[in-house]
Formats: C-alpha cells, structure tokens, sequence
C-alpha cells in the first residue's frame, strides 16, 4: 500500500504512464492514488473512462474536471449521484467550449452537447447556474439549450444567460417576455449590450420597476419618443426612475418639460449640464421648478383619504380605471386594490379576497375582465397583487385579449361563489 502511494503521488513528476502501469493504478485500493491519477492529461481515454465510475467520489471529481477526459465519460458524469462531481463538469465544459470550433470531431462535439443537454436539465439549481454561467457568451451551443436556460425559474440560471447571450434573438426575448422570466430576468435583458426597439417597448410595457430603470440606464438601448413618454407618464411616483430619465440622451424639449414637473431641483441641474440647454430654456425649467416647490401644499394640508374613500371618489369621477389601478399595485396598496375591484367587478369583497388569495391565474383573469379591466392589467394583478409565478402567468392571446371564453370566466368567477 505505502508503495502505491509513494508512486502515485510521483505519477505527476514522472513522464508519461505506461498503459499497464495506468491500468494498475487505477485499480489500486488507496482512493488519494486513484484520484491522483485521474488528474492526469496524458492517460489513455479507456483509462479515464474506467475512473469516471470509480466509487470514490473525489477520483470522478478528478475525472470531471480533466480537460483529457473523454466525451462518453462526460455523459456519463452529467448524471453523477454527486453534485460536486457535475459542478465540476458544468465548470469544465465552460473552458472546452472554445475549443469546439467546426474542426472538431462531430461525435466529440455531439457528445459534448448530449452531457450539456444533460447538466442544463439538472435537478439542482446550482449546477444549472454553473453551466449558464459557461454558457452566456458561447456562440457555438445549440439556440434550445440556451432557450431552456434563459427560461429556468431559477434567476442564478436564467439572469446570466438573459443578459449576456447573443444566441438569443428579439423574438426569443420578446416571448420570454410575454411568457414571463424568472425574479431579475426582465432586467437583465433590459441591461443586454444591444437592446432593440420592440425590445425596449415589451420591457416598458410591463411596467417592471427595476426592468425600466436599466433599460433607462442603458445607453445602448433604442427608446422612441413614445415610449419615453409612457415612462415618463408613470415615473413621478417612481423615484428610481428619475436620475435615469433626467440621463436619457435623446430627450425632446417637450420631454424635458414633463420630467422638470416632478424632479427634484438637482435634477434638473443635471438635466441643464447633461444636454447643455441654451439659457432660455434653463431658465424656464428652473422656474417652473421653484414655482412648484413654492407652491406644493404641505403634508398636513393634503391629508391622504382611507382607501375607501379613494375607491368612492376615484370611482365616482370616472377615474377608477386600470392606470389607476397599476399605480396602486406598483405602489403596494393591496387594500386599494382590493376594494377598487370589488367596486369595478360588482362582486362581494369576500369572494374578491378569495380570488387574490387563492393565486389561480385563470380565476384573476376572470376577475381582472369581471371589473371591466383590460388583460394587461390581469397580467399586472397576477405577478403583483396575487404574487403568482412568472412560469404561471397566464398571458394575452395576440398581445392584448383575455385567452378565456366569457362563458369559461363567468363560470371561474362563479366557482368562488361570485
């Protein structure tokens, strides 16, 4: 045994192992003599495969980690009992990729592919980010495999791939999107390198607080006018959205009127220096500013009303409606909203609740078209106020209307006792 030892930890400084010899020790008892081995380069791929089933789980570390070993053996590994041992190989391949340019032996890279296959499909969320993790900027994986990734519910997994990887096209993006991402995923494509038009309106359109914020921030994203507004129709009770705004490159002077009616006055000094507007118009803007700040009423003059009185006065002046109710839900006002669709609906607060709670998103889509409301707005109440699932989230048929037949809703409605 001590012999066996003595020469496997000399294995390294030696040159390279007879076939005999390598087959011996792999074979031999002591598991630190078999682990050694199994980081060598210079064994025979029938010798590396052999130590991939060793029982020892440090030697298929070992294994795992060898760029020597062959592609059979990494298949096999893929679906190793031990975590560590596919870690390994999911960091590993990250460093082989490059290496499989259109040289490269079809049956190498399709068994390269097949233990990716394998580690993206992996059952712990920790060995799913290390392999996206490897993957996010590889342009010679197959576009499925990097689909699955970008699409996994856990946001270690799908964030890198989301934000970094160019296999993914504006349509792949534009229907993650539409289908909902993992926590974080809508910023992450907002923080891309190259953010397109249609891009950039989907991510607005949800109304993702942290997703505009990057997107604003993002000086390669392609903004329209348009959209620019839609943000800036929402951003005054958003203060993380109003440094990015006031940064923006290509805002209009119309633009920058709107945005000086509710930013603070550093603001915009910074908006002044950032587009180096001609005196006149400085001086416009920061009078309008002081005049506002001037003229604010103080905290105890505008006492906020109960959100029962709101729902009856908003409701009475026909502005109880869905921008209504997407501030409050972005806002956090769960009772507002509550009581806002009780009111919209027509139905008991009870059964409402009910329908919140139960977090079913066909039953508040059926709610969300009960108050008259539109489907972008269920959207809205599904992710925000009923805090369902990105994955589960059921979405608009054609980008804008409800999915269900009236009849399937009314029958949902009715199942809460509505």
């Amino acid at each position: 045994m001590m012999l066996s030892r003595m020469f496997g930890q000399q294995t390294q400084a030696r040159g390279a192992l007879a076939y005999e010899e390598a087959k011996a020790l792999a074979r031999d008892p002591d598991p630190e003599v078999r682990r050694a081995l199994a980081t060598r380069e210079d064994l025979r791929p029938e010798v590396l495969y052999f130590l991939a089933e060793d029982a020892a789980p440090a030697v298929r570390r070992a294994i795992a980690a060898n760029p020597a070993t062959p592609g059979q053996a990494n298949v096999l590994l893929a679906a190793d009992e031990s975590e560590e041992v596919r870690a390994d190989l999911a960091r590993k391949i990250g460093r082989l990729l490059p290496d499989l340019d259109p040289q490269t032996s079809t049956r190498l890279r399709e068994m390269t592919i097949e233990a990716i296959e394998a580690l993206a499909r992996d059952q712990l969320p920790r060995v799913r980010a290390l392999l996206a993790e490897a993957l996010k900027s590889a342009d010679n994986v197959p576009r499925d495999i990097v689909r699955c990734l970008a699409q996994d519910v856990e946001s270690i997994v799908a964030v890198p791939i989301l934000e970094y990887s160019p296999l993914l096209s504006d349509d792949d993006l534009l229907e993650i999107i539409a289908s909902g991402t993992a926590n974080g995923g809508l910023a992450a494509i907002a923080r891309r390198s190259s953010v397109a038009v249609p891009v950039a309106n989907a991510i607005v359109a949800t109304l993702d607080v942290p997703a505009v914020a990057a997107l604003l921030a993002n000086p390669s994203a392609q903004i329209r006018e348009e959209t620019l507004d839609a943000i800036i129709d929402h951003a005054e009770s958003i203060q993380t959205w109003h440094e990015p705004l006031v940064l923006r490159s290509e805002l209009s002077v119309r633009a920058m009127r709107r945005i000086c009616q509710f930013v603070g006055a550093s603001l915009v000094d910074v908006l002044v220096q950032r587009h180096q507007l001609p005196p006149a118009l400085e001086g416009e803007l920061k009078k309008n500013v002081r005049h506002r700040i001037e003229t604010a009423p103080t905290v105890e003059e505008t006492p906020k009303q109960p959100p029962a009185e709101r729902v009856a006065t908003l409701h009475a002046a026909g502005l109880l409606n869905d921008e209504c109710l997407a501030e409050a839900v972005e806002a956090g006002e769960r009772e507002f909203a509550l009581l806002a669709l009780a009111r919209l609906s027509g139905l008991p607060q009870a059964v409402v609740n009910k329908i919140i709670d139960a977090r079913s998103p066909k039953a508040v889509t059926s709610l969300a078209w009960k108050a008259g409301l539109s489907m972008r707005t269920a959207m809205r109440l599904q992710l925000r106020l009923a805090k369902i699932p990105p994955k589960t989230v059921m979405n608009a048929r054609n980008g804008v209307d409800f999915p269900l037949a009236e009849a399937d809703m009314e029958w949902q409605i009715d199942c809460f006792g509505g």
